[in-house]
C-alpha cells in the first residue's frame, strides 16, 4: 500500500474504504472490479492503484481494517474479561450488533470474506483470522471457570460445538444470500438460551 493513502483527509480516505466494503459486501472477490470500487469512492481507477497496487492488497487491508475495529468494540463491550462463557458470548452478541448497525457492508463484507473461495486470497483472510481471533478466544476459554458447567463436561468439546453450530449457520445464511441481521440476532439469543439450558450447572 502507498503511504499516501494514508495522507488524505480522512473524509477521502473513508470514502474509499467504504466504497470498498460495499463493492466486496455484495460480489465475490472475482466479480467485484476496481473500477466499481473507484467510481463508488468518487476517484479515477488509476488513482485507486496508486494507493493500492492491486486488488488484492485493498481486499486484505479492509478485512485488517476490519478485523481491529472487531476486536475493539468487543474489548469496548468486556468481551474478553469475564469467566463467565455466556456472559462473554451475550457481549459479544451486543457488540457485534453494534457494529452491524453502525457500519452495515463492512459486517456484510466480513461474512463474504469469511467463506471467499478464490485461492489468490483465502488463505490468506483465514490466517489473518486466526491470528486476530484465535489468540483471543484463547485467553477467553483459559478464564473460565469449570464450577458453572455441568460435572464432567468435555469442555473444549463444548466450546467446539458451539463454534461449529455459530459457523454452519452463518454458512447457510450466506449460501441463501440471506445476511438477515435481526434474524441472526433473535436466533442467537434462542441458540443461547438453549446451550445455557443443556451445559450449565442447574442451581
Amino acid at each position: 500500500m502507498n503511504d499516501r493513502f494514508f495522507s488524505l483527509p480522512e473524509q477521502k480516505r473513508q470514502a474509499i474504504v467504504n466504497a470498498g466494503y460495499r463493492v466486496f459486501s455484495q460480489n465475490s472477490y472475482k466479480n467485484s472490479p476496481m473500477s466499481e470500487i473507484a467510481a463508488e469512492a468518487g476517484i479515477s481507477k488509476s488513482l485507486l492503484f496508486h494507493y493500492f497496487r492491486n486488488k488484492k492488497e485493498l481486499y486484505l487491508f479492509l478485512w485488517d481494517t476490519c478485523a481491529q475495529m472487531t476486536i475493539a468494540v468487543l474489548t469496548e463491550y468486556g468481551c474478553y474479561e469475564h469467566a463467565g462463557l455466556f456472559e462473554s458470548m451475550e457481549r459479544g452478541m451486543r457488540a457485534k450488533m453494534d457494529l452491524i448497525r453502525r457500519y452495515p457492508d463492512m459486517t456484510n463484507f466480513t461474512i463474504r470474506a469469511f467463506y471467499e473461495k478464490d485461492a489468490e486470497i483465502s488463505a490468506a483472510i483465514q490466517a489473518s483470522y486466526h491470528r486476530y481471533f484465535n489468540l483471543k478466544a484463547d485467553r477467553t476459554r483459559l478464564n473460565l471457570d469449570p464450577e458453572q458447567f455441568i460435572p464432567g463436561l468435555d469442555i473444549p468439546m463444548m466450546y467446539r460445538e458451539m463454534y461449529w453450530a455459530s459457523e454452519g449457520y452463518l454458512w447457510e445464511m450466506v449460501q441463501r444470500g440471506d445476511v438477515d441481521m435481526e434474524r441472526m440476532e433473535k436466533d442467537f439469543t434462542r441458540l443461547m438460551a438453549f446451550w445455557k439450558s443443556v451445559y450449565l450447572r442447574k442451581e
